[in-house]
């Protein structure tokens, strides 16, 4: 019997969810499936060289990565024009999203080597005229507000939103990928911060939530609990 060669971008993963899976869960497009495709082979290629994610997580790459950033792509408001990434790594959730939506997208990442990835991605992907990759670290960043904030296991909620602060405008919207602990970050997230936000549960992680946040502004009752 021939066995299933988990190593090829267009097969199923170890918990059995394959790219028909994904597009059946996401209703994006065949060109959409095309570019992913190109992006998850990218993927597991330079992953041999760098770590680019867990490696445990390989197998699962259309579920564990791409659903769990795509998740995201319903969350963006009509009329959103500007998404930055924080902490992009292998670029989920940011390069996902911006080849779902046409964005224009910011990723900050600070190793040049992910750095690297990500271009060589982004253009076989066809996003090459969307994505800006920033290989600096988020604080030496200088750009104007962005409609969208995106994080994905970058840093806890109150270090994460120092991070975002300097990206926020009036109508930013924040999309934070988050996982079991998120309770207690948002705890944590009350002595320097004032923000309005709901949990949305995840769908690829029981444990986990997307956080989305707006009106971020700083308290003056900063300090620790």
């Amino acid at each position: 019997m021939a066995g299933i060669d988990r190593g090829r971008p267009g097969s199923p993963s170890a918990s059995g969810f394959s790219p028909s899976d994904f597009q059946n869960s996401t209703g994006v497009s065949r060109e959409t499936m095309d570019a992913l495709t190109l992006y998850a082979g990218l993927l597991e290629k330079w992953q041999k060289r760098i770590n680019l994610v867990g490696p445990k997580t390989v197998a699962d790459l259309w579920s564990r990565h791409f659903l769990d950033s795509a998740q995201l792509a319903s969350l963006i408001p009509p009329g959103s024009t500007r998404l930055v990434d924080l902490g992009s790594g292998a670029g989920f959730p940011g390069l996902v999203l911006c080849i779902l939506t046409g964005l224009e997208t910011h990723l900050i990442e600070s190793d040049t080597r992910k750095c690297a990835f990500l271009r060589e991605a982004g253009r076989a992907a066809g996003v090459s005229a969307q994505l800006t990759v920033h290989a600096k670290r988020a604080e030496t960043v200088d750009l104007p507000p962005a409609d969208i904030i995106t994080a994905r296991a970058l840093a806890p909620l109150p270090d994460l939103l120092s991070l975002a602060f300097p990206f926020w405008g009036k109508s930013t919207l924040g999309l934070f990928l988050k996982g079991k602990r998120h309770q207690e970050e948002l705890t944590a997230a009350k002595y320097g911060w004032y923000i309005n936000y709901s949990t949305i549960p995840s769908r690829v992680d029981p444990d986990s939530v997307i956080l989305s946040v707006s009106g971020l502004k700083r308290s003056d009752t900063a300090g620790s609990p």
